[in-house]
């Protein structure tokens, strides 16, 4: 179990480099601000981060006594809408950074003396690892509030990498069984499971998330433009974390709803691929007949295979990362842009939730619709083949995009 303590101490240091990174770019009067009704300051996201990790952490798993039990009503994110929040008694930038170290010493004594098997919450370091995706959950949602606020520019990171290879056109899928979400990966959440057998009719998908350009056509042609695009005389110009660029052409567009993706689709003549398809395309190996963790393989994602992690600020031009494409061909599946499907979010056959319904089971239903794959802005430890996010279909201040599907003809298939 050394290498998984180590292991788990390694990711929460690094994921709470970001947390800092994301709070200590702006001053304090930024920290309490609400950027966007859509958004909660992020004061409340920093506390909110630590007041989990005491919940589950220190509380539950360490048995514990409460740090700050004061506090925990401010912080559940059921009893407060976002647009109400500023107006708690939340812990200032201060109190809230003080707050969430006291709160990591007593978690890394936990780690370091809790027995990480024998019980369901912390069998390989389940508890550990969910707390750890939702701080960087928080980072990416703490990155979409950077996105809408005004001001100069706080946030820097070198420009993604360009196209090395012409991706264009469609993949066709074929039909067949394939084996969706998991039963064994130690970290995934609920949602994720059980693994479960779905038969998917043959289908073509598009080789890669639509573009700029390609989303600019269907603006010319009557389409809403995505959020945070304006006109220029030149064209389309596109603001990103305050800096005004023209958009490229060739990267994955952001920044669109649900309703304008299947705008788009409808228009071209195609539809949004259903979370089924979309995962059979992630992950189905022909060869083998497998289901692999990632489009690659099993291996844990790097530089080289996506587009995560915020190590830069937006998505990469199309053909940016061969090394991540599935075995039929299908590029930028994980990273980039979350991709919106056709398919609510609903709970898999067997579901059960673990280790409360809040995580997942209070959202399903017709409200709300699925994203798959992660943006530049999701960090890997909280990115998988058979992860999924879901919002609702009106949002846009979210890193969404999207790829199209069509069904494949009969005579296609001869």
């Amino acid at each position: 179990m050394t290498d998984l303590r180590e292991r788990v101490a390694r990711e929460l240091e690094r994921t709470r480099r970001r947390s800092a990174v994301l709070t200590e770019a702006v001053d304090d009067d930024d920290l309490i601000r609400q950027h966007s009704p859509l958004m909660s300051p992020l004061v409340w996201d920093l506390a909110h981060i630590g007041n989990q990790e005491e919940l589950w952490l220190v509380r539950d798993v360490g048995g514990r006594d409460p740090v700050r039990a004061d506090i925990d009503h401010l912080y559940d994110a059921f009893r407060h809408a976002r647009k109400d929040r500023p107006a708690l008694p939340l812990l200032g930038p201060k109190e809230a950074r003080a707050y969430v170290a006291t709160v990591r010493d007593k978690a890394l004594d936990v780690l370091d003396r809790v027995h990480l098997e024998g019980r369901r919450l912390t069998e390989d370091g389940f508890a550990f690892g969910m707390i750890l995706q939702h701080e960087q959950q928080h980072d990416e949602t703490m990155l979409a509030t950077h996105q809408l606020r005004a001001g100069e520019a706080v946030l820097s990171a070198p420009p993604p990498p360009p196209s090395t290879v012409d991706v264009r056109g469609e993949v066709l899928v074929p039909a067949g069984p394939f084996t969706m979400g998991t039963s064994t990966e130690a970290w995934a959440l609920d949602n994720e499971r059980p693994a479960h057998v779905v038969d998917v009719p043959a289908f073509f998908i598009d080789a890669a998330p639509v573009t700029n350009a390609q989303y600019a056509e269907f603006v010319a042609a009557g389409g809403s433009p995505p959020l945070h695009w304006t006109r220029d005389p030149g064209g389309w110009l596109a603001t990103g974390f305050g800096r005004t660029a023209p958009i490229v052409p060739d990267a994955p567009v952001v920044h669109v709803s649900f309703h304008e993706a299947s705008a788009y689709a409808a228009w071209a003549g195609r539809r949004l691929p259903t979370e089924a398809e979309w995962e059979k395309a992630a992950r189905w190996d022909p060869a083998t007949g497998r289901s692999r963790r990632f489009p690659w393989g099993d291996e844990d994602p790097g530089p080289q295979h996506a587009n995560l992690g915020q190590r830069h600020l937006g998505p990469a031009p199309v053909g940016a990362y061969p090394a991540g494409a599935s075995p039929l061909g299908v590029h930028q599946l994980i990273g980039d842009v979350w991709e919106w499907v056709g398919s609510d979010f609903t709970g898999y056959p067997g579901f059960t939730a673990f280790p409360y319904r809040e995580y997942s089971e209070v959202f399903f239903g017709p409200e709300y619709k699925v994203l798959r794959g992660g943006s530049f802005g999701t960090d890997a430890v909280a990115c998988r083949g058979t992860f999924r996010n879901w919002d609702y279909p009106i949002r846009r201040q979210i890193f969404s995009g999207f790829r199209t599907a069509r069904d494949a003809r009969p005579a296609e298939l001869a």
